[in-house]
């Protein structure tokens, strides 16, 4: 994890790829009459992914060296219930949370990288971190919700974000998270599934591979470029997390090899560009594989993302701020577009810029080990159309990124 200053649903079907939070019953929709509060990044309806969109925009505003403005650090803290979870957005946080909170595991997971990497937020990681352990499912797992089945994605965000606190005893989630690796032969060789069907299966899902393999390694949204460390898929010997997280990449690598993107996944729907998976699988390739693994749709996402990032606002410019700084690009240039002021300009403006020596080493300190989609399930209200949704399709998304 990147520690400041010193020292990624409840569904089977993979959302298409904006960095939007999981749709899921949360808090009622504020009415069209209704401001937007001050320090929320975004301006369309947070219901389904407000504290999903701020925990990223924030995270990236550190990642390239700022610090948030107080007000979307204070309004992100201030979504959290007294238990320490969050919800996907509560309209009256000065009210307490209640049996009929939708609170869930990957907006509490991102809450707490967003949170680590700023620093000063000891009290409210450690009640999250309590809370995300108590959460955990007796195969060691997560799932989106409370007591859901646990799956691939949520497994792979938690860890990020427990990884990132600091904690150690993470066995038995690395244990339930390999349970969703396909072997390396047959369909989907490799991958990482959401879930099991109903019969036991697995069925290889680019999103759940992209947030397995960051999980895998003990890493976060905001990694950085691994080691070189990228091999073939190949079974044989035990599945151990950094194999697992080797053969998921393999897989990663041979869906973007034609094209230099990966496809949405809808029932029923045309294969179009899935541009937060992309995003994504950009950043596991190069945390696994180091950046030249990554470089192919790296190159897709500079010369095709801008519209959709432009549409889906705050998530979408902080995947493709994690993209960059996975891969040691410029996101100020990229695809001529410099994605930290459009980042800046749907949110409060960041109080400052770091020193750029105070920021090299921050990024030094946090290099191998940073604090992941993302992110689940189509839920009550599916806001997002295609390429609108991370890591979070099978993970986290289904509400408009923003």
């Amino acid at each position: 994890m990147i520690v400041r200053r010193c020292a990624a649903v409840l569904a089977a079907v993979a959302v298409i790829g904006a960095a939007a939070a999981p749709a899921v019953a949360a808090s009622p929709s504020p009415s069209s009459s209704t401001a937007l509060p001050s320090g929320l990044f975004g301006t369309t309806d947070p219901t389904y992914d407000g504290v999903w969109r701020q925990s990223l925009a924030l995270l990236a505003q550190d990642t390239v060296g700022l610090e948030p403005a107080a007000k979307a650090v204070d309004w992100l803290t201030g979504q959290q219930c007294a238990n320490g979870a969050f919800a996907a957005f509560r309209a009256e946080p000065s009210k307490a949370c209640d049996a009929k909170t939708m609170v869930d595991t990957n907006s509490t997971a991102a809450a707490v990288q967003a949170l680590v990497a700023l620093g000063g937020h000891e009290a409210e990681v450690g009640k999250a971190v309590d809370w995300l352990k108590g959460d955990r499912n007796k195969d060691g797992g997560w799932g989106y919700s409370p007591g859901g089945a646990s799956d691939a994605n949520s497994t792979s965000l938690v860890i990020g974000a427990l990884t990132a606190a600091g904690e150690k005893d993470l066995g038995p989630a690395y244990d339930a998270l390999l349970t969703f690796s396909l072997p390396c032969d047959g369909a989907g060789a490799g991958a990482f599934a959401f879930q099991p069907d109903k019969k036991g299966r697995l069925t290889a899902n680019a999103d759940a591979t992209a947030a397995g393999v960051l999980g895998a390694l003990g890493r976060g949204l905001a990694a950085s470029a691994g080691r070189k460390a990228f091999t073939s898929c190949s079974d044989g010997g035990d599945l151990t997390p950094s194999r697992a997280a080797a053969h998921g990449a393999a897989f990663l690598a041979g869906a973007t090899a034609k094209d230099g993107h990966l496809v949405s996944a809808l029932p029923g729907s045309t294969d179009q560009p899935d541009y937060g998976n992309t995003a994504d699988a950009v950043v596991a390739l190069a945390a696994q594989g180091g950046t030249a693994r990554a470089a192919k749709p790296l190159a897709w996402l500079e010369k095709n993302s801008a519209a959709w990032a432009k549409q889906n606002g705050p998530a979408a410019y902080a995947q493709l701020i994690f993209a960059a700084h996975a891969t040691g690009t410029d996101p100020h240039a990229f695809g001529g577009q410099d994605l930290v002021t459009l980042l800046n300009a749907t949110g409060p403006a960041p109080r400052k810029q770091a020193a750029a020596g105070e920021k090299k080493a921050a990024d030094s300190a946090g290099k191998d080990d940073d604090g992941f989609g993302v992110y689940w399930f189509v839920g009550v209200c599916l806001v997002a159309g295609i390429g609108a949704g991370f890591l979070l399709s099978g993970r986290r998304k289904a509400g408009q990124g923003s």
